[in-house]
């Protein structure tokens, strides 16, 4: 991690102290700890002074250790949360100055404005209708806009809502009429859901996102009952993952990311736990999609963790543990991502309803592609061709088809095999056109950056250009 801002500092140094008084408590040394994480002991010296900030298995470990019953675990992952929100943060800022910027070159005269994908071209009636009619006539951007000012009301709103003077008053005047209220927020976010999974563009369903929003938001203004609060924050948690899934589409990357972490702010503030660890998991995406393995690493082991603490029935730790092995497999580490694969095979013990198709859709049908992704990463191109293969015979939408075919394509470059490349990659491109996905456009862009030792082929030259289009399209060049 790179270093944090002062104020995280002191925080880190603050965990260090704590850790310090708890091992003087225990009549411990430094060596013992470090024997039986195991470690270095200067690593141990290093943590308690707070200049280093080791894995979570050395807090775990240390937790234990010291006897503190989870009390260390807990300030360790208040901290990786704080610092994730920080980093959201900043990348937030950095969207705006350059949206700032964007907007004073659109604004020049000479310039023609354009919309950000060709996927919302005027001649596509049905999908401007369908957006027009929820946004009242606004264009994608301002309704972006009006999206993360809405977001930035919800934070405060989760934790100041629900006081105790609001609660008193709620348990002496209880009031139905919000919990059949909720009940129906409740059932627009699974149809919310639905219409982003079902949507060939996804960035459909931001308008209908942004006004269920608005009604969370003047609910949660509202004085309630602590039971009506924490169903709310479950809602408003769900919403805003599915925000982000929209920005995360259309390589938003950094609107995704505030996104999320307000999500993982919700889901913490009633201790939702698999909301949670699905709010991190989402957020540690960004870091794989931008080749950032090592970031992903410490969001999904506390995702882990919190997934532990979850609802067994249910297949969040399985969802973790996959990603979990496209985190290993970028790092290089082949048995950390077989096991992590093989953790996630687990899904199929289970029984009964493990996911609900919107903020938890995994299910184990995905594991082929996952699997053969993970193996294309590794360059292990004998498991990785059989696996996608079996993958590609499913019933895939196209986000997924997609995916499995990039990684196909990426095979035939890793050979050499020109043929194959151009194939897959000729599907990709027809997909990425017909939707226009920002999600599809980036797999391309990455395939694209492995194609110049072969673009002394007119047909890779001829791929290479496609991409090139595409890319410019959606903005990502």
């Amino acid at each position: 991690m790179a270093r944090p801002p002062e104020h995280l500092a002191e925080r880190q140094r603050m965990l260090g102290r704590y850790l310090a008084a708890l091992r003087d408590a225990a009549g411990l040394y430094q060596a013992d700890i470090a024997r039986a994480v195991p470690c270095h002991r200067t690593t141990v010296t290093h943590a308690e002074a707070g200049s280093q900030l080791p894995a979570s298995d050395f807090w775990e470990t240390a937790d234990r250790l010291v006897g503190a019953n989870g009390a260390l675990i807990a300030r360790y992952d208040e901290l990786i949360l704080a610092r994730t929100t920080h980093l959201a943060e900043q990348q937030t800022k950095r969207r705006a100055r350059a949206h700032t910027t964007a907007q004073q070159l659109a604004s020049a005269p000479a310039r023609k404005p354009e919309l950000m994908s060709p996927a919302f071209d005027a001649r596509d009636d049905t999908r401007c209708d369908l957006v027009a009619g929820a946004s009242g006539g606004m264009s994608e951007d301002r309704m972006c806009r009006e999206l993360l000012r809405s977001l930035s009301m919800t934070g405060a709103l989760i934790t100041n809502s629900g006081t105790d003077d609001q609660l008193d008053h709620s348990f002496i005047n209880p009031d139905r009429f919000d919990d059949m209220a909720v009940d129906e927020y409740a059932m627009l976010n699974e149809h919310l859901w639905r219409v982003f999974v079902l949507s060939k563009f996804k960035r459909s369903a931001l308008p209908l996102v942004r006004n269920q929003l608005d009604v969370l938001i003047v609910s949660l203004n509202q004085s309630r009952g602590l039971s009506t609060h924490r169903l709310l924050c479950k809602l408003v948690s769900e919403l805003l993952q599915l925000a982000g899934e929209i920005f995360f589409d259309a390589n938003k990357y950094s609107d995704a990311a505030y996104c999320y972490t307000l999500a993982a702010t919700a889901s913490k503030e009633v201790d939702a736990f698999d909301l949670w660890a699905c709010a991190m998991t989402r957020h540690a995406f960004i870091e794989i999609y931008e080749q950032r393995f090592d970031k992903a690493a410490p969001m999904l082991e506390l995702a882990a963790r919190l997934a532990r603490r979850g609802d067994e029935s249910l297949s969040t730790r399985y969802w973790v543990s996959a990603v979990q092995a496209q985190t290993f497999a970028g790092l290089g580490k082949l048995a950390a991502c077989q096991r992590a694969l093989d953790a996630a095979e687990q899904v199929c013990t289970l029984s009964g309803d493990i996911s609900n198709g919107g903020w938890l859709r995994f299910d184990g049908s995905r594991l082929a592609e996952e699997r053969g992704a993970c193996y294309v990463q590794l360059r292990r191109l004998d498991l990785a061709e059989a696996t996608l293969g079996d993958a590609l015979r499913q019933n895939l939408s196209a986000r997924r088809r997609s995916g499995v075919l990039t990684d196909l394509a990426m095979i035939g470059v890793q050979r050499g095999d020109v043929n194959q490349l151009v194939i897959y990659a000729d599907e990709v491109l027809e997909i990425a056109v017909e939707t226009g996905s920002g999600f599809i456009s980036r797999k391309l862009q990455g395939l694209q950056s492995h194609l110049v030792p072969l673009l002394g082929n007119s047909q890779v030259r001829q791929v290479n250009q496609r991409i090139m289009d595409i890319c410019r399209g959606s903005g990502r060049l």
